[in-house]
Order: C-alpha cells, then structure tokens, then sequence
C-alpha cells in the first residue's frame, strides 16, 4: 500500500528499522535521512511517535522541502513536514509492488496476526496518540480518544476479516467439470488521506508518502496513473474525487471514493423532542461540525417546530463549550483553518441577507482567530447557501417544512447523498423514510451511526464503494473464477 497524506499531518507511529536483508531499498532521488521529529509541543507530544518525513520501503526518507503543520487553536508551529513529490510517490509504489510480490502469499492467520499487533500497539499508545490528533486538529482531547479507539477497531476487525475471505463453488450442468471462485488480493492501493496509521508490518508494504497541497495534484496524477498500482482509495472533496477518477480510468483501476456530504436531519411531529435534540447537538457539533457525516440541514415539521429549536438552542448554549483542544471543559474546539471559518462566515451571513434568523450564535468566538461560536439559524429557506453547499462547520440551518413528501424532496435535492437522519415515532413513517432517502447510511432516532461492523459510504456524488463490515474487504478483492474440467 501506499498511503499520499495530503493535508495536514503524518503523524505514523515509530517502527523498528527493518533488518538489512528484509529491507527494499528506495532510489537514488529519494535520499534517506536522519529520523526528524516534531518539537515537543506545550501539550508534551510523544517524540516516540512524531515523524516528519516519508516512509518507503521499511526507512524513514527524506524530501527536498517540507511543509508546515500549526496548531489551529494558537497557530503555533508544531514541525515541518517532508513534502514529498512525484519520485518519492514513485518509488513508494515500487516498494509497494515488489512486497506485495511476497506479502500476496502470506497466509491469512500470519496477515491476522500482523493487524492485531498493529491494533494492540494502537491502543497501547492511545493516549499519546490522541495528544497529536488534538495537536494539529484541535478537536477535544475526548474526542480525539475516540477517534483513535474507532480507527484501532478497524484494525481489530480487519484482522479478523482477515481470516474469512471465503471463495464458492458452483454446480455446473456438466458432469466432468467443477466451477470455483477465488478472492484473491487486488494489489498495490494507492490511499489518499488526511490522516495515517502504522505498525510492525513488512518493509514496502506499507509507504507513507507526505505531501503539502501544492503538490497533492502532482501526487494524486502520479499515483493515479503508474501501472503497477491496481487500487485507488480516496477520502475527501467530491472535486478533487472527480479529478483523481478521471486519471484512474485511463488505466481503468478500482476506486473507492468518500467524497462530501449535505446530511438531513428531519424531525417529525411524531418525533420525541428530546430525543431529536439529544441526537441533533451529537450529529451536528462533533468536532464543531467538520466530519463528513454531520448533519448539515435541520427540516423540522411545523406542528413541533418551535418547540425543537426553543429546546435545540437551550442545548446548544447549555451545553457546549468553546476552547482550546487540551481544556477539560472543551467540547468545542476550532475550525481547521482560517478559510474554514471564512466559508461558515459567508454561510452565516448569506442566510441573514436573505432573511433567517440567529437564535444564538453567528459570529467568531473571542478565544482566536480560528474559533467559531455554535450558530443556530431558524426561518431558513432552501435559496440560502447553507441549504445548499456542506458548511463543515458549527452551524445548524432550520428548515420548516408541512408534509412527509416535502421533507423527503428538500433531502434528496442535494447531487449528494453520504449520511440522513431523522426522528419519528410512526413505524410506517420510519420505513417510508427510510427507503425512500437518497444517502449510504440512514441514522433513525439516532444521532451517531458509524460502527466498524457497518458499511460506511455514500451515494450519488459522495462516494463509491463502502468502508468497514463485511463489505468493505471486497473493496480490496478480485474475483476470480476457475474452471475445472476432465474429472
């Protein structure tokens, strides 16, 4: 596998330096470098775990330049990055490619047994890991233990996955012949992502290979196009997933895409109030509103409107707290970036033009620059910006709506369809509903949805293929099909 960070962090765990006969040595214009880490930042990061340069063939590689990481609460600097490039990308897939030579016969129980230790090391250092994520994201340090915990039980699951890739046999009409099918590896995958973890698995079959956003486009085609890699997986924009499907089909290679969301969140007058609003503060304001899955338009029909949004901003000013990360009492932290906070400003203050109003909220928080009060918005209509563009941020839009069929068409208006919720009492309802929604995943009177054990992906423009549960490894499979004749 090789993995292109493009944002923010590279942020893989410290491994063992692989024994010289094991290790698949990078080319000449991929140099080798000694081991940087991130300075010790006021939250006492592990130096154990921070690492700023590639990973490509079992060493840590370094590039000609690097990038810097801030901590968008303080915008202090917390290291510089090796910002890899197209021969760092190439050689991280021929690493890729010549392990996976070897890895592809692996058995299943050793390649188990690899993902539990990777899982077990994961949760050994769950705490420092957490640290980091906080770090450079800003998000809660609970939150951050969460997300941590929820990326180690992929591993946990995966390894058990691992074991039950089972393939089928076909009775055929001939009598002499005996039908088979494999599941056999894909091959090399190329993972774009914002975020990387790694440990104790063989050199090359695993790369890491850090970029700056300058060069993501550069990396994303070089990755894309090369001809030993049979696999592209990425998470982010619906654009740049457009872009990155574009170079794959000229060599037609497997993608699985999740790309962004535009989440309903509808609560029926057969709903229980309470209920919606403890499942809307979940769905709307974790990490302040930056996850793909947060719900991102409030339909609320008009027989329980008000009550909703009286108790909804009750919540939200009771409730929520804005500061740094590392605060104990956070639970609020900043917006990745300033141009972040710019979209959630031009979303807030396009809907106030245009008529809707701000029960609390709406303007930036006094604690910095990147900070952003939570906003609730009533007399929403579907013209404003916020009804029609994901806000990723703390910003939750009411939408008043009369009838079933009408909430149902403002949903699926969108041309993408990741996550919905809503609430209901009205078990007819609730499988009207629920078939009816253009999304991947359905939250019904629940505000928190995604679970290893469960397929996670969209529809329409938010994605191909799906992540996690027994679906997810065939993502990574080929089907081939054997026939076996003379008998």
């Amino acid at each position: 596998m090789a993995t292109c960070l493009r944002l923010r962090s590279c942020a893989a765990p410290h491994l063992r330096r692989a024994p010289p006969s094991r290790i698949c040595r990078p080319r000449a214009d991929c140099p080798v470098a000694p081991i940087r880490g991130y300075a010790r930042g006021p939250a006492g990061l592990s130096s154990a775990l921070l690492h700023t340069d590639g990973f490509v063939g079992g060493l840590w590689v370094s590039a000609a330049a690097t990038f810097p990481v801030h901590d968008p609460a303080s915008g202090a600097e917390l290291g510089l990055v090796a910002d890899c490039g197209v021969p760092e990308a190439r050689a991280a897939v021929r690493a890729a490619y010549e392990a996976f030579c070897s890895w592809r016969g692996v058995s299943a129980k050793e390649r188990s047994s690899l993902l539990r230790k990777w899982y077990d090391l994961m949760i050994q250092n769950k705490d420092d890991l957490a640290k980091i994520i906080t770090a450079e994201s800003g998000k809660p340090l609970k939150e951050a233990q969460g997300e941590i915990l929820y990326s180690a039980n992929f591993l946990e699951w995966f390894s058990e996955e691992a074991r039950r890739v089972y393939g089928d046999i076909i009775s055929t009409p001939a009598k002499e012949r005996r039908a088979l099918v494999l599941k056999q590896p894909v091959g090399v995958a190329a993972v774009i992502t914002p975020l990387a973890n790694q440990a104790g698995i063989p050199p090359g079959v695993y790369n890491v290979i850090p970029c700056s956003q300058k060069k993501a486009k550069e990396v994303g085609e070089a990755l894309c196009t090369d001809p030993l890699v049979s696999k592209i997986s990425f998470t982010g924009s619906t654009a740049t997933g457009k872009v990155l499907l574009h170079h794959a089909a000229n060599s037609v290679k497997r993608v699985s895409m999740e790309l962004g969301g535009h989440a309903p969140f509808i609560v029926f007058d057969s709903a229980n109030v309470d209920q919606a609003v403890a499942g809307a503060m979940a769905s709307k304001f974790r990490n302040s509103g930056q996850t793909c899955v947060c719900s991102n338009r409030f339909l609320v029909q008009s027989g329980i409107h008000d009550s909703f949004v009286k108790k909804f901003a009750e919540a939200i000013k009771t409730n929520l707290h804005v500061g740094n990360g590392f605060d104990e009492r956070t639970t609020q932290g900043p917006l990745i970036n300033a141009k972040a906070v710019e979209k959630v400003e031009k979303h807030v203050s396009d809907a106030i033009s245009k008529g809707a109003t701000v029960v609390t909220g709406g303007k930036r928080h006094h604690v910095g620059k990147n900070f952003f009060e939570p906003t609730l918005l009533s007399n929403v209509t579907r013209d404003m910006l916020c009804s029609q563009e994901e806000t990723f941020g703390p910003v939750a839009p009411v939408i008043k709506f009369n009838t079933e069929e009408e909430a149902v068409a403002i949903a699926n208006a969108a041309n993408v369809g990741l996550a919905g919720y809503f609430y209901s009492q009205d078990p007819a309802q609730i499988w009207r509903v629920a078939e009816r929604l253009e999304v991947g995943m359905v939250g019904v009177n629940e505000g928190l949805i995604s679970s290893v054990e469960c397929p996670f992906g969209g529809v329409k423009q938010s994605g191909l293929g799906r992540e996690g549960s027994k679906y997810g490894i065939d993502e990574y499979l080929e089907l081939k099909y054997v026939c076996f004749g003379g008998l």
